[in-house]
């Protein structure tokens, strides 16, 4: 699934071919697992501008003149612009914008969405001024893994399997520790942390992709890949599956129980 420097780069790339452009036509392919009627994204959508896309959390907004429209890609959820045909299997929705561009949001398992009127979820984005000290502080006071809060997106909003791995690395802290038994210097470090992973893939992403609008770039992570056996520092990259997900650490990370 799409992770906030993924996103953050799919959004700015769509910004610029669509952003001002007005929204001629929605044309609903797949609709049974969306949450609105086919008819009422024709309604609120067909004839109105597109004014920006933005991201929020690991979520895509599409604000129009008076709408807003959420985009979740969910697991395996795709994008991709098409002149006169869409000619890309799954398709969830066709999005008919004025000049040669068009979009299409794709899935082979059908789980991707879009939303009028969406509510984010209840917790602070991952790059938000409020993920700070105190804020983590609180969200820590839990009998559960530091990874689970970190990929909770009613406590952080943004972070995912892939870049919990990156981020806990980077602290030094293992993705199994229990939140509340953290030590107050390592939470201190969080907040930068998060940031600086986050900033530095959003960058490295941006830089090496100008036109992205689908698939997660894996190749600037430093633990979460298949592609290394070693960490930065030369420590073995032990991989343990936890229901659906792998986990990615190493033994230098110090385990808090």
């Amino acid at each position: 699934m799409p992770e906030l420097p993924d996103i953050e780069i799919f959004a700015r790339n769509l910004n610029r071919v669509f952003a001002g452009k007005k929204l001629l036509k929605i044309r609903i392919v797949t609709g049974k697992k969306l949450p609105d009627k086919p008819s009422a994204y024709s309604k609120r959508l067909n004839g109105k501008k597109l004014k920006q896309i933005f991201r929020s959390g690991k979520e895509m907004r599409f604000e129009f003149s008076d709408t807003l429209l959420g985009l979740h890609l969910m697991l395996t959820g795709d994008l991709f612009i098409f002149q006169k045909q869409n000619s890309h299997h799954s398709t969830i929705a066709e999005f008919y914008f004025e000049g040669s561009n068009n979009l299409v949001l794709t899935d082979r398992m059908r789980n991707a969405n879009i939303k009028l009127d969406p509510v984010d979820k209840a917790g602070v984005d991952a790059l938000s001024k409020n993920l700070n000290v105190k804020y983590l502080k609180q969200a820590l006071q839990r009998k559960t893994t530091i990874k689970k809060v970190l990929t909770d997106q009613d406590v952080i909003r943004g972070i995912g399997n892939s870049y919990s791995d990156e981020i806990l690395w980077q602290a030094g802290i293992s993705p199994f520790s229990i939140a509340n038994a953290i030590p107050e210097e390592k939470i201190k470090q969080l907040p930068p942390i998060i940031k600086k992973v986050l900033k530095k893939a959003i960058k490295d992403i941006g830089n090496n992709n100008k036109d992205k609008i689908n698939v997660e770039v894996k190749e600037y992570l430093q633990v979460h890949t298949g592609k290394k056996e070693t960490s930065p520092t030369g420590h073995k990259i032990i991989v343990k599956k936890v229901g659906f997900m792998k986990t990615y650490y190493t033994n230098e990370q110090k385990l808090y129980k």
